[in-house]
């Protein structure tokens, strides 16, 4: 998980998060340009500060190749971070898009909500140059609900001071009056957290100004906590971040030579955002089948194609392509349109004496041999024929594979690589090697034969 700071602070924000969820996640928290140990850069507007975080993120994901990543971004830094996951969703060469987005008491897309005699008072405070003691902790009192521990407080201070003048000036006169809200919506899945008693970027700010550009419906709110919730109230930020990368991490079937190699500048942008999009689960759709004929499809897709190493959900995938009517772009002129075929086939199956899904693995496989060769069928109103059957079956087993040899997992399963041809370039890199048993430097995916 990748975690961005907000003004005035610095990475070691982070570190009793960090603490809370080391055990379940590789935590990386940066320090933007202008604060902490970066307070020399000066790669101080929105757009720098996107451009960096970028190419340290893409750095991180080459060297450690995690299966996926997670953004996470606090006020300033959710700004920035709502920004890097739009780019990396537009398929940005060497990243892939982040699993999940945790904004904290972000700053939203457009304009940030401020009294301007605040802004004001917080631009004064770097007039001479040095912001003093007492104003930084001004600061930090000012975004927390009760007093912090002595020694955050102290850090906490010490990091306010710590950002460059330029910096300071460049988010208030500037970054935080940008309107970036004509970027997204953002679609990675987002959690997005408000300070019980935050002010300006409270619980209703989050509502009007962040929601709408981001993959969320509600904000959670953290009591006994302002503006600063990493600090205040990091065991309960800890638990919404569990409880949200509970649903939407991607499980672990996607092997990390292959993320490396779709994050590749040999992928192009449009093809990374269908392969990544197919990791996802279905979006929610019309329920075409009853649930007899879903049980009796999940158990004929089980025989049709077993699964070793993958755990894709065929039947799901299969049913949501029907509801859209998406297809192969033809059928038999045999059978009816293809709902109603499989409903049909589906209720064939189902409809013979001791069912389908019901039987083991063996009769399954015996009944089907029966369809293959022409023996199953039934003259009953809404079933098929036994030569309906026979067809709408060779249907069925092009569909199964073919659903699961589009998946990311299964590709990486078989070893294929044939994606990977060329990217966004004027130049496509193509294929040096093609003889048989040749590979060429780059492809790494392991090859294995089916059995």
């Amino acid at each position: 998980m990748v975690l961005l700071h907000g003004l005035g602070c610095s990475a070691r924000t982070w570190r009793h998060l960090v603490h809370e969820l080391d055990d379940e996640l590789d935590c990386v928290a940066l320090d933007l340009p202008g604060h902490g140990e970066e307070s020399g850069s000066d790669a101080l507007t929105v757009a720098q500060m996107v451009e960096t975080v970028l190419e340290q993120v893409a750095e991180l994901l080459r060297v450690r190749r995690p299966r996926a990543w997670v953004l996470a971004g606090h006020s300033m830094g959710g700004k920035v971070a709502t920004l890097v996951a739009a780019a990396a969703e537009a398929g940005r060469p060497g990243l892939t898009p982040p699993a999940a987005l945790v904004l904290v008491a972000s700053s939203p897309l457009g304009v940030e909500p401020m009294e301007e005699s605040k802004r004001a008072q917080m631009i004064g405070w770097r007039a001479d140059g040095e912001l003093s003691e007492q104003d930084a902790a001004e600061f930090v009192d000012a975004n927390t609900a009760d007093a912090l521990p002595a020694d955050d407080r102290a850090e906490a201070v010490a990091d306010v001071r710590r950002v460059s003048r330029t910096a300071w000036l460049a988010w208030l006169e500037r970054g935080s009056l940008e309107d970036w809200s004509g970027t997204g919506p953002v679609r990675t899945s987002t959690l997005v957290v408000a300070g019980g008693a935050d002010g300006d970027l409270g619980a209703d700010a989050q509502r009007r100004l962040v929601l709408p550009a981001v993959a969320a419906t509600e904000v959670v709110e953290v009591p006994g906590a302002a503006h600063l919730g990493m600090l205040e109230q990091p065991a309960a930020l800890a638990e919404l971040v569990r409880d949200h990368l509970h649903w939407t991490l991607p499980p672990p079937d996607l092997p990390p030579g292959l993320a490396a190699l779709l994050a590749s500048d040999r992928v192009s942008a449009r093809t990374r955002r269908v392969l990544l999009r197919r990791l996802a689960p279905p979006r929610p759709h019309e329920q075409v089948l009853s649930d007899a004929q879903r049980a009796t499809l999940v158990a004929v897709v089980a025989r049709v194609l077993p699964q070793r190493a993958t755990d894709v959900d065929l039947a799901d995938r299969i049913e949501a392509d029907l509801a859209a009517g998406v297809g192969d772009g033809w059928r038999f002129a045999d059978l009816p349109d293809d709902v109603a075929a499989w409903r049909a086939g589906l209720d064939t199956l189902a409809g013979r004496p001791g069912g389908f899904a019901e039987l083991d693995d063996d009769a399954q496989d015996a009944v089907l041999a029966d369809v293959v060769a022409g023996q199953v069928g039934s003259a009953n109103a809404g079933h098929l024929s036994t030569e309906q059957m026979t067809l709408w079956f060779e249907d069925v087993r092009a569909a199964v594979v073919r659903t699961w040899v589009s998946h990311p997992a299964a590709m990486a399963r078989i070893g294929y690589d044939g994606f990977a041809n060329g990217g966004d370039g004027a130049r496509k890199q193509g294929y040096l090697r093609v003889g048989a048993g040749e590979r060429e430097p780059w492809q790494t995916l392991p090859l294995e034969v089916l059995a």
